[in-house]
């Protein structure tokens, strides 16, 4: 799966993000770093959104501000996640195309497993038309 991956900081969290992307076999497309979280953001949202990446990651310091930039990106679906079941669930139920991570309070371990969940999980047929009704 290709990745398009955005951090307005680097840090060994996010390093080790990028590197387990990698492990697990996907292609890291687009990898932001170090700009403004608006622009991690929309870089992110919009390679997601033209199809050069299947799924985005989008890290700041609480994950808000990317989480809020990306979805200024038309078909765009950010979900701030805290842990693996909420990742999954925004998949799930939500179609969620980018997964924002706050950097604050996240461990490595903790971002591993979401970002698997994320990545694993398809959206269930039977929301489909609730998904769709956010569109």
């Amino acid at each position: 799966m290709r990745i398009a991956f955005g951090t307005d900081e680097r840090t060994p969290l996010t390093d080790d993000m990028v590197e387990s992307l990698r492990q697990l076999g996907h292609d890291v497309v687009v990898d932001v770093e170090d700009e403004p979280w608006p622009e991690v953001g929309r870089q992110v949202g919009e390679a997601v959104a033209q199809g050069e990446a299947d799924r985005g990651v989008v890290c700041c310091w609480t994950g808000t501000g990317v989480s809020i930039a990306a979805n200024k990106v038309g078909g765009v679906r950010a979900a701030l996640c805290t842990d693996a079941e909420t990742a999954r669930g925004a998949r799930r139920w939500n179609d969620a195309n980018v997964l924002a991570v706050g950097l604050r309070l996240t461990s490595p371990t903790v971002a591993r497993e979401m970002v698997e969940a994320f990545l694993a999980t398809d959206p269930d047929p039977g929301e489909a038309g609730t998904i769709a009704r956010v569109g």
